[in-house]
């Protein structure tokens, strides 16, 4: 059995490749506990502190107890009781925290050596492996806290010292927003704010380099009463005497020693270096509908430059099912080939690796491929002008992650895939998918169970349609589990789905999951937007909080509650009516009431009301 236990952010467990839900929030503390403490024995009474943040209950032995039990159904014999303690087993690569800091480690390693740009990546391998505050979501004034507090502070650090071999790979230009955001959230970082004068002052503009100088020391003095230290300082001198260190060296030319790939010629002939990628996945047998919006995808990407389609939808409404059908439909019209790319909706993948995937499936040899971003991009605009080549990306959560992608002129098209509207792209049409109406939704599920089943209770198929709430991914596994209970009727899947009470449990069938799909999309909004992530919580357990309470509960602005509202719309977490109020839909909703953990049934038919007073 494969484990990944997940830390740095909110507390995941992912068995073979698969999220569980672990339980209830002490349960998730308990799995926490043990995961920090991995193969080493945790006394009951040590754990009784982490759970708890006042004095344990008298029950805490058996609470404990009970949650180990819990937590043993899935982690089986990884799980290993002790004399009043329990160890968890875990592999290093097992458990994220270890993996950061070995990544850490090694990037520090290479920073202190003579080539200290080198560090970059492993240091952006380590703040890769981060989703958000770690323990985010658990219960706070335990001894974890501590544990946290020591975890993000090595966050806060990594960021510096990765910026710090930025520096010296030259790129301060990139750097500078980084920074400034950096400072926003954290303005006590000495170092970083060195960092930002060092960009500036090497991007040429001395005078905001020497303005940064005086907001640290504005802001060192109000909230610490203290003067910047000594190196802030002497870096400060230095820039007003133009010291010429302290301008970035670029590094030697080196000769080339390998032959670029050579632009393939534009009247299709082979050429070298040149690979003809057949990457699409299998066209799905059991599509369902979805004719006019697939046949627009189609139109777009073959009528003509620029040929870039936007799908987007809620998680699970088909988008990626689409996008494959429509690529094999005009398959033929590309006989350049067919790149497919899942970023998986991971917010830290960077446009640079999607750009190296790419060219590694055009034939260009990895170790070919360049270094930097921008060459990359120009690389492969160089490759595929002319050529006609279809490029699907799916599981995008930001246009820089594909805007290198776009078309440049006649030949290669784009089919991106995202549960965002990627409103920066322009040039691009967009395909948004609606939830499923009544008549697709029977049809997909009378793929699964066959229509005669569904035409002998019509009352229950409508129903299990309604159940399911127009998720194409809702509706696929619904019909799989009558498939496979071939005589179970309707109305027992039915009965058991309406329940409320672990509905998204039988919303997953083998590698297909609701909840997993659900899970995806919040946790690239939390990733990509904190205060999205904590307004999702927060509606989660109190759906009906005004702006105005919400804006006090998270520390922010009534402004910044709007945009975040407005991101969970983008992100199709949460929909606005026609009065302006927000609601969470029906999945969602079940999968924000686990969140929470409060009955479903409270959450039900509530909604945001954004002018409430």
């Amino acid at each position: 059995m494969e484990l990944q236990v997940r830390l740095l952010g909110t507390v995941e467990l992912c068995v073979d490749g698969q999220v569980v839900t672990p339980g209830a929030a002490k349960r998730r503390t308990v799995l926490a506990g043990l995961a920090i403490e991995a193969n080493h024995s945790v006394t009951l009474p040590r754990l009784a502190q982490m759970v708890w943040s006042d004095h344990p209950p008298a029950s805490a032995v058996a609470n404990l107890r009970t949650h180990a039990a819990g937590l043993r159904r899935t982690l089986g014999d990884r799980l290993v009781a002790r004399p009043q303690a329990y160890e968890l087993r875990l592999a290093p690569h097992e458990l994220d925290v270890t993996e950061f800091q070995r990544l850490a480690g090694e990037g520090r390693a290479l920073l202190a050596s003579a080539e200290p740009a080198s560090a970059v990546g492993a240091l952006t391998a380590a703040l890769a492996r981060w989703r958000g505050p770690s323990g985010d979501g658990l219960p706070r004034g335990t001894s974890l806290d501590n544990r946290w507090a020591s975890l993000d502070e090595q966050r806060l650090q990594v960021f510096e010292e990765l910026a710090e071999a930025r520096l010296a790979a030259g790129e301060h230009g990139q750097l500078l927003s980084e920074l400034r955001g950096h400072l926003a959230a954290y303005p006590l970082r000495e170092r970083a704010w060195g960092q930002l004068m060092l960009a500036l002052y090497r991007c040429g503009d001395v005078p905001a380099a020497l303005t940064v100088y005086r907001d640290a020391r504005a802001v060192l003095g109000e909230q610490l009463g203290i003067e910047p230290g000594e190196e802030l300082a002497n870096l400060h001198r230095a820039m007003l005497d133009r010291v010429p260190e302290l301008s970035y060296p670029p590094p030697p030319a080196t000769p080339v020693v390998s032959e670029p790939v050579p632009p393939p010629a534009l009247e299709g002939r082979p050429v070298v270096g040149w690979a003809v990628p057949r990457e699409l996945p299998a066209d799905p047998v059991t599509y369902v509908g979805r004719a006019r919006e697939t046949a627009e995808v189609a139109a777009t990407v073959t009528g003509g430059a620029p040929a870039a389609v936007v799908v987007t939808g809620a998680a699970g409404s088909g988008k990626t099912t689409l996008a494959v059908r429509a690529a094999h439909a005009v398959s033929a019209e590309f006989p350049d080939g067919q790149v497919f790319v899942d970023l998986g909706y991971r917010t830290s993948v960077k446009a640079g690796e999607v750009l190296a995937r790419v060219l590694r499936a055009l034939g260009v040899p990895a170790a070919d491929v360049p270094d930097d971003t921008d060459e990359r991009a120009g690389w492969f605009r160089s490759l595929v002008a002319g050529r006609r080549l279809l490029l699907v990306v799916d599981g995008v959560t930001r246009a820089a992650q594909v805007r290198p992608l776009l078309p440049a002129g006649p030949g290669p098209a784009l089919i991106a895939v995202t549960q965002r509207h990627l409103g920066s792209l322009d040039g691009v049409r967009r395909v948004s998918l609606r939830p499923v109406g009544v008549a697709r939704a029977r049809d997909l599920l009378a793929a699964f169970a066959g229509p005669e089943r569904l035409a002998a209770e019509p009352a229950a198929t409508a129903e299990l349609v309604r159940l399911c709430a127009g998720s194409v991914l809702a509706l696929r596994i619904a019909g799989a589990q009558l498939g496979r209970r071939p005589d179970t009727p309707v109305s027992t899947l039915v009965a058991e789905l309406g329940d409320g009470r672990g509905r998204l449990d039988l919303l997953a069938y083998e590698d297909l999951s609701v909840r997993a799909s659900l899970a995806t999309g919040v946790a690239a909004v939390r990733s990509d937007d904190e205060v999205a992530g904590r307004l999702f919580e927060l509606l989660a357990a109190q759906p009906d909080t005004p702006v105005e309470r919400a804006a006090t509960q998270l520390g922010v602005s009534p402004q910044r509650v709007h945009r975040a509202l407005d991101d969970l719309v983008d992100a199709h977490l949460a929909q606005r009516d026609g009065h302006g109020d927000y609601r969470l839909p029906a999945l969602v909703r079940d999968y924000a009431a686990e969140l929470a953990q409060v009955p479903t049934c409270r959450m039900a038919n509530r909604r945001f009301d954004p002018l409430a007073a």
